[in-house]
């Protein structure tokens, strides 16, 4: 495929990545409120708006829990096509393969999402929003690459300047696939529906490990009864306390990241990385008990969700940059040659 004939149209497709990695948190928020305030079902039809083309409902009847749920829906319109010129624009104007198949993939995981979300309204199906949880942050950390793929620094190949460092590499990578099984956990939780199962913190009805016997769980219920709240059950108990467990286990994994970079590599933006990656761990970790000291408040429990994408999004990027570090021949592809790159100044 021929090279492009200017390097205006590569800058503009880098921005237009940026666009949609924005556009992408924007619908991870949206989506988290809508959970958040218990309003997922407010529209009870798909892909219409209550029989109106979604495009179409008046702006009038945007009230309530609607005005969450249809704007959510909207933005996730939006966000498929940008996504789709993303990939076309990508096919077009990039040699490269690896990143046209990352744009195809991201256009086919936006439509999938789409469906997922889609099926759990006309199903309701609370389980599939776990599914589509997990989904979009993995759409998320794809369209970051993207971003990344598309900027001149990294075309230049100075995006990827680290000191190769196997064990820093294994550990970023360890601990990013933590965090995404933590955000499963949390996603978990949250389509439950059942509040908070835990409702204190640090301890778990004032034990370290929370008793779940069947009679211990009948006055935990008679309690939680008379302050109108929600049943629970022992799953569910256990399901936050392990997301406990993984969140203490991410803060470990974090520091372990910080500790190697600042001892083993000589380069400022390793540290840089790993410093702001502990830093939002920790202000998540503070999100995670004020979410619970404030009973679940919509906001700050938002606030937690998007913050762990972020988490999830540092973490893939480190590890991306990383891995083209440390094995060069393996993983920095035959990326764009000198014409290519020389059109970005």
């Amino acid at each position: 495929m021929a090279e492009p004939s200017s390097s205006k149209s590569l800058k503009w497709l880098h921005l237009w990545a940026l666009l949609t990695l924005a556009a992408t948190l924007l619908l991870l928020w949206s989506g988290g409120l809508v959970t958040s305030k218990g309003v997922g079902m407010s529209v009870p039809d798909w892909p219409t708006t209550y029989g109106y083309n979604m495009f179409l409902f008046p702006f009038s009847k945007w009230v309530g829990g609607i005005f969450y749920e249809h704007s959510h829906r909207l933005i996730a319109s939006g966000v498929g096509l940008m996504t789709l010129v993303l990939a076309v624009w990508i096919f077009v104007a990039d040699p490269r393969r690896w990143v046209k198949f990352l744009g195809a993939a991201a256009f086919v995981a936006v439509c999938l999402q789409g469906l997922l979300g889609g099926l759990r309204v006309t199903l309701y199906k609370d389980e599939l929003g776990i599914f589509h949880a997990l989904l979009a942050q993995s759409f998320l950390c794809a369209i970051g690459i993207l971003s990344v793929a598309t900027s001149a620094k990294f075309l230049r190949g100075e995006w990827d300047i680290f000191n190769p460092d196997p064990v820093l590499r294994n550990l970023v990578l360890a601990t990013t696939v933590v965090v995404f099984f933590q955000l499963g956990l949390g996603a978990t939780m949250r389509h439950e529906h059942a509040g908070l199962s835990i409702p204190d913190f640090p301890l778990a009805y004032g034990k370290w490990i929370p008793d779940t016997s069947p009679e211990a769980l009948a006055a935990i219920n008679t309690a939680r009864a008379a302050e109108d709240q929600v049943p629970t059950n022992a799953l569910f108990i256990w399901v936050q306390m392990a997301h406990r467990a993984l969140a203490a286990l991410v803060l470990l994994g974090v520091v372990a990241v910080y500790q190697r970079a600042a001892t083993a590599s000589r380069l400022r933006s390793t540290k840089a990385w790993s410093s702001v990656w502990l830093g939002m761990v920790v202000v998540q970790a503070a999100l995670g008990a004020w979410t619970i000291w404030s009973n679940k408040a919509a906001d700050i429990a938002t606030t937690h969700m998007a913050l762990g994408a972020l988490i999830l999004l540092l973490g893939a990027l480190f590890s991306f940059r990383l891995c083209r570090a440390t094995e060069a021949e393996r993983f920095r592809f035959p990326d764009v040659s000198p014409a290519f790159a020389s059109r970005i100044a």
